[in-house]
């Protein structure tokens, strides 16, 4: 099915790596090479991190400085490339950006790159992620074309494509977007379910996790027009009124603030394209 190596940037993940580690080594078709990237954590997530690699040599720790904060956007995406350039397996047909706080079954991979097999138009493929609440598991829904960052699987030939990765906010935006722009499918597998201990939002809070959506709609580009219909939308869902109005503050704050976006006009030009055809009921990569 192709070789694959894994990365997996971690900052204070010490409550939840030790899920990941084990969803890791018990896989059925094993990485030939693991990096984990621990960004300048003060808990212990580095030293659960070394006992891995000295249990498993094909686990790889890269240690970086405390920077003094979680830095919003280019932060996770710096400490990937500083696992990415650690790589020491270059030839491999598969690399997967995984998040150090999720579960996943044994054949998780194996199941993975069967969809990459069958569909070998996809570019960019992965799981789907659950959390508990209340004792129940519930589904952290997004469109089928997006691949939650934190479980992303690149096909060489579509990463080598791409030329890499935004290193800022939306980067998760920016590399399917432009996958699908260069030709590319990009696509969630609903059947690989992923537990997702530290739920998507947690870090920042209800209203902080929304206002940073905000903003990164706003960096990554997207069409004034769907902004509007996408604050509409939010108002369906929980917390109803306060999250489209944490959603719509980070976007216009952005604007506000001038907030760099991304340099590629091409890009943003085919996003709002797309974002009208969908606003208008035509053919689009939102499914």
């Amino acid at each position: 099915m192709g070789k694959y190596v894994v990365i997996t940037p971690v900052r204070d993940e010490e409550q939840y790596l030790t899920f990941t580690i084990d969803s890791m080594v018990r896989q059925t078709v094993l990485p030939e090479e693991w990096v984990i990237v621990n960004d300048g954590s003060k808990d212990k997530t580095g030293q659960i991190a070394e006992e891995a690699s000295r249990q498993y040599p094909w686990i790889q720790v890269v240690h970086r400085e405390d920077r003094g904060f979680r830095k919003w956007g280019a932060g996770i995406i710096e400490a990937f490339y500083a696992g990415f350039h650690a790589l020491t397996f270059k030839d491999w047909q598969f690399m997967c950006k995984l998040d150090g706080d999720l579960s996943f079954e044994p054949d998780y991979f194996e199941g993975a790159f069967q969809q990459f097999v069958e569909r070998p138009q996809i570019g960019i493929g992965g799981g789907v992620l659950y959390h508990y609440q209340g004792g129940q598991r519930i589904l952290e829904p997004h469109p089928m074309f997006h691949v939650r960052g934190g479980v992303k699987i690149y096909r060489r030939e579509c990463w080598d494509a791409l030329g890499g990765l935004w290193v800022g906010p939306g980067s998760d935006t920016v590399d399917e977007v432009k996958a699908n722009m260069l030709g590319w499918k990009t696509s969630s597998f609903p059947h690989l379910r992923m537990t997702h201990h530290r739920f998507t939002g947690a870090t920042y809070g209800r209203w902080g996790g929304s206002v940073k959506d905000g903003k990164i709609d706003y960096v990554t580009g997207y069409h004034p027009l769907f902004i509007v219909a996408k604050t509409i939308a939010r108002l369906k869902r929980r917390p109803y009124v306060f999250g489209a109005l944490a959603h719509l503050f980070g976007y216009l704050s952005a604007y506000c603030h001038h907030t760099p976006r991304v340099n590629d006009p091409e890009l943003i030009r085919y996003l709002r394209r797309q974002q009208l055809a969908r606003l208008f009921g035509g053919e689009t990569i939102w499914k």
